[in-house]
């Protein structure tokens, strides 16, 4: 076994205690998507977002990774090759000890310029003041891919996922799209593990997907185990 990758989403830290925004008690339900996540709303009241994101990332300082982080990392260092591709935009993976990890959605942890979507700085603390500048002159922002802006490392993704040889998806619901779309990037005779609670819709992924209804801290560490249980 060669290469695997690791497909996750904002239900492996919702464990760790970070709010996703899509279930019923999800930060949706506190704020409105056009008024933090869009780039119409950071030209409106730039301020607003500055603050959203600042809670966004004092919560992700204070979370720990968990089982399920822990596992992947283990996964990785046993199976090197292994890739990491997240939706989420806490760190909980590398402070776990992944390597590499794919953020497709940006990283809270970081800010980028205004007029670059790849040109980020890293930020140090959870607060960012509203107004500091970039090097290239242009005003910060937090760096998180908002709603309607394109997915600058997808084209990276679905290379990652064209040459596995074994999927785990975690903690996603597979209805955010771009990312959801990386299923159509695997192989056909790619087997799928999928480990969250819900059930989601497989269409025609399904003959191939093993699906394991825990939350992400016992079901990764069971996939993980049967994974490497099968290394040679």
């Amino acid at each position: 076994m060669k290469n695997i990758v690791v497909f996750t989403g904002a239900g492996i830290s919702a464990e760790s205690g970070l709010g996703t925004f899509r279930d019923s008690d999800g930060l949706w339900e506190k704020y409105r998507v056009e008024d933090v996540c869009t780039h119409e709303a950071w030209e409106r009241n730039p301020e607003l977002l500055v603050r959203f994101y600042n809670a966004r990332r004092r919560d992700t300082i204070n979370a720990q990774p968990n089982a399920a982080h822990l596992a992947i990392a283990r996964l990785q260092q046993a199976l090197p090759d292994t890739k990491i591709i997240t939706q989420n935009v806490d760190d909980l993976h590398e402070r776990a000890g992944c390597k590499d990890v794919l953020h497709l959605h940006g990283e809270i942890r970081k800010l980028r310029s205004n007029i670059n979507e790849t040109a980020t700085v890293p930020i140090e603390g959870w607060e960012q003041h509203y107004g500091d500048r970039h090097p290239d002159g242009s005003l910060l922002r937090p760096y998180i891919v908002f709603f309607g802006e394109g997915v600058p490392y997808f084209s990276d993704a679905c290379e990652l996922a064209s040459r596995a040889d074994v999927l785990l998806v975690v903690g996603t619901s597979l209805n955010v799209y771009p990312a959801a779309s990386l299923l159509d990037y695997t192989r056909p005779d790619v087997p799928v593990y999928f480990v969250d609670p819900g059930m989601p819709e497989f269409g025609r992924f399904g003959s191939r997907i093993t699906h394991i209804r825990e939350k992400a801290t016992i079901g990764v560490p069971q996939v993980v185990d049967m994974l490497l249980g099968k290394k040679k």
